[in-house]
């Protein structure tokens, strides 16, 4: 599009909503309003293509349909949508990556197809109802960053009875492993405080302050960052002592926002085959593309997480290290409580605690103590 002078003007959308300047001016939406994000996350071929193959696999179920992608980012999943044979696409996004998004539509020749509007799902205004919904917004440990929920808004408010969401289902699982990730981070731990112990020496010789009334709160900010923090990491299958357990399986049709509100908090099992010490748990998750009752896939994709010997998607797994590792004897499991709950002060984060105990007929079973370990999802 052009002015009178020949320059090139921004198409914007008479449906943009008001995005309040605050919106990309919080960090997790400034994260993604940068390109590098964008292609950290479009060169993950096993994300990016299970989405490609969910849709156009399955191009008859959205030949001549309106489709909404909630959190378009560069608009891919919109553009998918479009060569699968959409009538019309609705690609909202928050951020100022939307003005990018329009641009790869156009250049795509798809801007009579794809209308990319910037401002949140909850503030947009849509001239119509949608036949499908889609979205990628899966964080770390399946729920970190809260945006299940505004893909939730967006079904509330504008698919159709009868209408499918992709991905349509999402399960989350927990599984120990053996990992040095453990050994690291309280090694890292243990320099941290012995640097600190330096430094308070250094301060006190060079200047006479004695920096001693704060080591409980250095110690403890230290314990919390290495050892009561989950960490991003690459697990191949060897580290797995047992099959995972299943935490918890979402259909995205049926889930209610109060539900998702609501702490998460689920028993598990998790069975140790080969004995331990189990080093670290590990979470990931999977999430299914199956349509809807009415308008079911003809090709089902499964888009999973878990550890891989082929390496990982960008989401990785979540390790939560325990210190000291739980002894198990071969047969023995651990079984608990998990609770995931969001952080008051910043809703997109996650506080986790494990309740939990090796149970079976070993004598390391039957002399394992009660635990409780705490930890962040930051």
């Amino acid at each position: 599009m052009e002015n009178t002078n020949g320059h090139a003007v921004e198409k914007v959308s008479e449906l943009d909503g008001a995005a309040p300047d605050s919106t990309d001016s919080a960090l997790y939406f400034c994260t993604y309003a940068y390109l590098f994000h964008q292609k950290d996350m479009l060169e993950d071929h096993k994300r990016t293509g299970a989405y490609y193959q969910a849709v156009m696999q399955n191009r008859r179920q959205f030949e001549g349909k309106v489709v909404l992608d909630v959190g378009t980012g560069s608009g891919i999943l919109a553009i998918f949508a479009a060569k699968a044979g959409a009538r019309k696409v609705y690609a909202v996004e928050a951020t100022s990556m939307a003005k990018f998004a329009r641009t790869l539509v156009e250049h795509h020749g798809l801007g009579g197809v794809v209308e990319v509007i910037q401002g949140t799902i909850e503030t947009v205004s849509l001239p119509e109802k949608v036949d499908v919904i889609i979205s990628e917004w899966m964080g770390y440990f399946l729920l970190r960053e809260s945006m299940l929920d505004s893909v939730l808004v967006a079904r509330n408010r504008f698919l159709k009875p009868g209408g499918a969401m992709y991905p349509s289902h999402a399960r989350l699982y927990l599984a120990p492993i053996r990992s040095n990730n453990a050994h690291q981070r309280m090694a890292e731990f243990q320099n941290a405080v012995e640097g600190w112990s330096e430094f308070s020496r250094e301060m006190r010789q060079f200047y006479g302050v004695d920096m001693s009334c704060l080591d409980d709160r250095y110690r403890r900010e230290q314990k919390e960052y290495y050892l009561e923090t989950s960490a991003w990491a690459d697990v191949h299958p060897s580290q797995m002592l047992g099959p995972p357990s299943t935490l918890k399986e979402y259909d995205l049709l049926t889930i209610t926002l109060e539900e998702i509100a609501e702490p998460l908090r689920e028993k598990f099992r998790m069975d140790v085959l080969d004995g331990g010490p189990v080093e670290s748990l590990v979470g990931f998750f999977d999430v299914q593309f199956c349509g809807s009752p009415e308008n079911p896939t003809d090709f089902q994709v499964l888009l999973s997480t878990a550890p891989d010997p082929t390496g990982a998607t960008h989401w990785g797994q979540q390790t939560f290290s325990l210190h000291p590792a739980i002894d198990c004897a071969p047969g023995d499991a651990v079984e608990g409580t998990i609770t995931v709950v969001r952080k008051k002060e910043n809703h997109r984060l996650m506080e986790v605690c494990v309740e939990h105990k090796v149970t079976g007929t070993s004598l390391v079973a039957q002399a394992s103590p009660d635990r409780v370990s705490h930890y962040h999802i930051e």
